[in-house]
């Protein structure tokens, strides 16, 4: 079966999952067969990345990105393709993206903004100019491919003040929510709910999200385990043609 961008059936055992019209790109005959009927894509920064080797003084670093895959069922592959130190411009001027595209993913999880704020050299960009132009130029290259587009808001780091969190990443989420209301591209808003569940665990509460005492960007194992579970937690309203492959527990 030809991919298309107006339909993707997928057939599995048990389940039939018709994606929406408007974002969406059929499986081959070939694709239903294999152990991976469903292929997901990430990509972004070292919030996002898989760590096979985590340096000595941080032995638990690990992105959201590399535990995502956990929640979902049997036949759904996450592939990562998230690095440390990128932004939305260096990603797509080390020529990166490209591959992600050729791998032919059904949908691709896109968050950026860490690396694309002020201080970050020829990596930062404007959260009301190129960075919006490189969020569109993601959209709609995923959609000529055939996959769906997600933009995922940059997860909050955290930093508090007086026990309550702080950021200067909220330029970027705002730019991410418009281009997806103007693009009509899924959204999941990480930032807000990442932000949040710092609100509520506070300082001392999320000290063990880090994986050091100074690190107040990455996470530890059990942090990078607790970002995806709000990514997952949020896919059933954002991308309900996904929500039937999450596990249930």
């Amino acid at each position: 079966m030809k991919r298309t961008h107006c339909q993707l059936t997928l057939i599995m055992p048990l389940i039939a999952v018709a994606l929406a019209a408007t974002d969406a790109a059929p499986v081959s005959a070939e694709d239903a067969k294999s152990s991976a009927a469903v292929r997901i894509a990430l990509i972004g920064d070292s919030t996002v990345a898989s760590y096979a080797k985590p340096p000595q003084d941080r032995p638990d670093l690990t992105g959201w990105g590399q535990v995502f895959g956990e929640f979902f069922r049997d036949r759904v592959e996450v592939r990562n393709f998230a690095l440390s130190g990128r932004s939305s411009k260096s990603f797509l001027r080390e020529n990166r993206w490209q591959p992600v595209l050729d791998a032919k993913p059904d949908f691709i999880f896109i968050q950026f903004g860490h690396n694309d704020q002020p201080g970050k050299g020829d990596r930062t960009t404007d959260p009301n100019g190129d960075f919006r132009d490189n969020l569109r130029l993601y959209i709609s290259d995923a959609r000529k491919a055939g996959a769906v587009p997600v933009l995922v808001t940059p997860v909050a780091r955290r930093t508090f003040q007086n026990d309550k969190p702080v950021t200067t990443l909220q330029p970027y989420a705002d730019a991410m929510l418009a281009v997806g209301e103007e693009t009509k591209t899924a959204v999941i808003d990480l930032h807000a709910v990442s932000f949040d569940l710092y609100g509520k665990l506070g300082d001392n509460g999320s000290a063990d999200f880090s994986p050091s005492t100074s690190d107040r960007t990455h996470f530890s194992h059990k942090g990078a385990t607790e970002i995806a579970r709000l990514v997952a937690t949020a896919i059933p309203k954002a991308i309900p043609q996904l929500a039937p492959l999450l596990k249930t527990d």
